[in-house]
Order: C-alpha cells, then structure tokens, then sequence
C-alpha cells in the first residue's frame, strides 16, 4: 500500500518557498489508516473435565453454551473446584438445564451458600436449544458436558450430543488404542533422522 506524507514546504533566505522540492514523500508501508488488527480468541481456563465422558458415550455433535451461576459459585470455579461426574442436561419447558453438576460451596462466602448440586441452566440461543431438543427426542441419545472453562471471563460448557457405548463397542475402542500404541513403539526408535 502507498501512501503520501505532506510535509511543510522548505523556505528560502528570502521566506518565500522553494518551489523544486517536491512537498509530499510516498511511502511504502500500513500508513496511518492501517486496518484493524483482529482480536486474537481469548484462552480457555478448563476447571473441570469429564474424562470418562469419551469412554462410555461416542460423541456425536459438541455444542458451548454458558452457565447461569451465582457469585459464590464463580469463585469457586476459579479456584479450579467442580466435578462433572454423573452429570447430564435435559430439555424442560423449552430451556436446557444441567443437572447434578456439583460446585463446592465457596469458604469465604457471607451469604448462605447455594446447593452444591442444583440445576443450573445452560444459555444458549433459542434455535440452538430448538436444535438440541429435537434431537433429543431420538432414542439412545443424551447430553453430556465434556469440559467446564472460563473464556473471556464467562462461565461455559462443552456439551455433547452423544450416544452411549455397549460393552462390544468399548471392548473394540480399547483394543484399537492398544493396537496403536504397539505400532507406535514399534516405530519410534526405526526412523530417526
């Protein structure tokens, strides 16, 4: 991109200008009106993951949404208390809520801690939870939180639309992973450059 710079033109002896010096300068480069830079996606925080989410359900479809969480609760999020274990959402009345998520009562509150494990409700936009639900409505379906994170300072969750795993099926995931675990270490020292 070229740009002109003006500069002041250069006076004579006499204060009348020097009319053989060019008064502009082209410049090579952003200029002044350089375009704006984009905002790099603030970091995700996780503060509580469901490890055998992936073990005993095939995802199918994640969705975010955020969490409706009181004062107390929040702060003991960050301080990197939750557990997801046995936890699971459900549509009701046309909104998602998450059930038996439990959040530690936060030490220093002053106020009467909020129930550890009482419904919270998911945010997410209407044609979302329109989505959602109706799949739902298949059998062998559920949504299950995979991770809970801060990002950009709010509360959110990785949801799952997923269906469980019979015991053939995990049997068969656990052996691929050893299968490729061996050919892995069969393969490490060989090819070394």
């Amino acid at each position: 991109m070229r740009v002109c710079q003006f500069r002041h033109l250069p006076t004579g002896q006499d204060g009348f200008a020097k009319l053989n010096v060019p008064f502009y300068k082209i410049i090579d480069g952003p200029g002044p009106m350089a375009p704006p830079k984009k905002k790099e996606e603030p970091d995700k925080k996780v503060v509580a993951s469901n490890r055998k989410a992936r073990q005993f359900y095939e995802v199918l479809e994640t969705f975010e949404a955020g969490l409706c969480l009181l004062g107390p609760e929040v702060k003991s999020l960050r301080s990197g208390k939750g557990q997801l274990d046995g936890c699971f959402g459900r549509e009701d009345s046309g909104q998602l809520f998450l059930f038996n998520f439990y959040i530690p009562p936060y030490q220093f509150t002053t106020a009467d801690p909020p129930d550890p494990r009482r419904t919270r409700k998911l945010l997410l936009h209407a044609r979302e939870i329109d989505k959602i639900a109706g799949k739902l409505q298949t059998k062998g379906l559920a949504l299950i939180p995979l991770e809970v994170y801060f990002r950009g300072g709010w509360a959110k969750v990785l949801l799952a639309l997923a269906r469980g795993k019979k015991g053939p099926d995990r049997r068969d995931d656990l052996k691929k992973k050893d299968q490729a675990r061996e050919a892995e270490k069969s393969f490490k020292g060989k090819y070394r450059g």
